[in-house]
């Protein structure tokens, strides 16, 4: 399935060209064009998903084994001393079809951690209690599911 008006669909469909750097029967990968620092890889589904919570339990696996294996490669190819593994939900996601950006990195590079300003929870209580929150929500997706 894709979307005829989804950039990253036609990519994948070869309709608009992209540097390539893999392909395999699950996903394609290629160079961001306005990278963070050169290197700069999405891999994405060929199949149009929108976000992670729309992908299949089945294609989870084969995407992030994908993404284990280009975030070597960046990391080797590149001269990297790591790598920033990165995917945003419908905030932030410029193209609305799931991508997983990689990213070359080195210390002292420019890049500062997140790119958001971090929180404190105002008490430990208020901690436990959105724990608690996330936890039941979890359980009801499992109990959903079966």
């Amino acid at each position: 399935m894709s979307d005829d008006t989804c950039l990253f669909c036609k990519i994948v469909s070869g309709s608009t060209a992209a540097a390539i750097v893999n392909e395999d029967e699950h996903t394609l990968t290629f160079l961001d064009h306005r990278p963070l620092f050169p290197g700069h890889c999405l891999l994405v589904p060929k199949e149009h998903f929108e976000t992670l919570t729309d992908l299949p339990p089945a294609s989870v696996a084969p995407l992030f084994q994908k993404a284990q294996q280009l975030s070597r490669a960046v990391e080797a190819a590149m001269g990297a001393e790591g790598t920033f593994v990165a995917m945003n939900n419908r905030v932030s996601q410029s193209v609305p079809h799931l991508h997983i950006h990689i990213v070359p990195r080195k210390r002292k590079d420019g890049l500062k951690g997140f790119f958001w300003p971090r929180t404190r929870y105002k008490e430990q209580a208020e901690m436990v209690e959105v724990a608690k929150l996330i936890a039941k929500n979890i359980e009801q997706q499992i109990n959903s599911s079966s």
